[in-house]
């Protein structure tokens, strides 16, 4: 899109341009992502936000569309929450969220996001929970089974036939790929250009990036995109026309934050029978799916997430961690 006027800072942004339907923010989530800083909305990173309430006090558009982690659903009893949906009623904007789940566009990628729908005229729920699939993924730990390798001692993040979520850092600081177990019981790292699959673009869709940048960059890009095919439903529920409402049940002001909830004129309401899976696209296993060699787990890399794992109390199978050492003595 040549036509489009590009600014690389949100704060040099005083309003949208006259004639403008939707606005749409992906803001920062290191304050508050389950392994990033849980500084909250107030961090200077996720606290970014901000600055699409002033926008929109500028200049209001007719739907305003959000996206971030669910762990701020939980982070500080949902105080990102109450305090993002809190802004858009007061400028006079009704609202409804949902967590989505990338397993249910066919993609074998555990990858949930939180979805927020705002509008002045229209009513959102009746758009965003239109579609509902009864989905239910493969739960139990046997390969092939994605983990992060970076963490260990807090948790592993397990996805049964799938990976875990691609990130844009870790606990580590860096970006890195997640680990697959495969059935020959050998540990692996899926190639970029399959990450970039994962998310739904053609592989090396992010190459251009290493003529500006480190190779390594391109794990930032990927772990910090939205999913292609999520994008794709989410924009289709814009064009959805207004129908029959989700049932919907009141929620106490003192309680938590649901996967999927909406409200206006400071009620808000759990959205009923909401699952992750709008659709149910066919899947196919991690290791399928798989079109470039993977690399093998280094013996560092494996050496240092079995110690972490075995001081932290974590729960996991004796065969993973069999497998684990198998492969350490194997690439020592």
């Amino acid at each position: 899109m040549p036509h489009v006027e590009v600014r690389d800072d949100v704060r040099q942004i005083d309003r949208v341009p006259k004639g403008t339907d939707l606005l749409v923010a992906g803001f920062p989530c290191q304050d508050l992502s389950q392994v990033g800083r849980a500084r909250g909305i107030a961090g200077d990173k996720s606290g970014i936000v901000d600055h699409v309430f002033r926008i929109l006090q500028a200049r209001r558009t007719q739907w305003v569309l959000l996206e971030n982690v669910p762990f701020m659903l939980q982070l500080h009893k949902g105080a990102a929450m109450k305090h993002i949906t809190g802004k858009l009623e007061r400028l006079g904007y009704s609202w409804a969220y949902r967590t989505v789940d990338t397993r249910s566009f066919g993609l074998p990628q555990r990858r949930e996001r939180v979805f927020l729908l705002a509008s002045l005229d229209h009513v959102p729920w009746n758009r965003l929970f239109q579609t509902n699939a009864n989905l239910v993924p493969q739960v139990d730990i046997t390969p092939p089974c994605g983990f992060y390798w970076t963490e260990g001692n807090r948790g592993i993040g397990w996805a049964a036939n799938a990976i875990p979520t691609l990130k844009g850092g870790s606990a580590w600081g860096i970006p890195s790929a997640p680990a697959i177990w495969l059935p020959d019981h050998s540990f692996v790292t899926p190639d970029i250009r399959d990450a970039e699959r994962l998310q739904g673009f053609k592989a090396d869709w992010t190459k251009p990036a290493e003529s500006v940048s480190r190779p390594g960059h391109r794990w930032r890009l990927v772990g910090n995109a939205v999913t292609c095919k999520v994008s794709e439903w989410v924009g289709s529920t814009l064009l959805i026309p207004d129908k029959q409402p989700p049932e919907l049940e009141e929620l106490r002001p003192s309680a938590s934050w649901p996967a999927a909830a909406a409200g206006e004129n400071g009620q808000r309401y759990r959205v009923l029978d909401a699952t992750k899976f709008p659709v149910a696209k066919t899947s196919v296993s991690i290791e399928s799916f798989l079109r470039y060699e993977p690399r093998f787990l280094s013996h560092r890399a494996a050496s240092g997430f079995l110690s972490r794992l075995e001081v932290s109390g974590l729960r996991y199978p004796p065969a993973f961690a069999k497998a684990l050492r198998s492969h350490i003595r194997k690439f020592k």
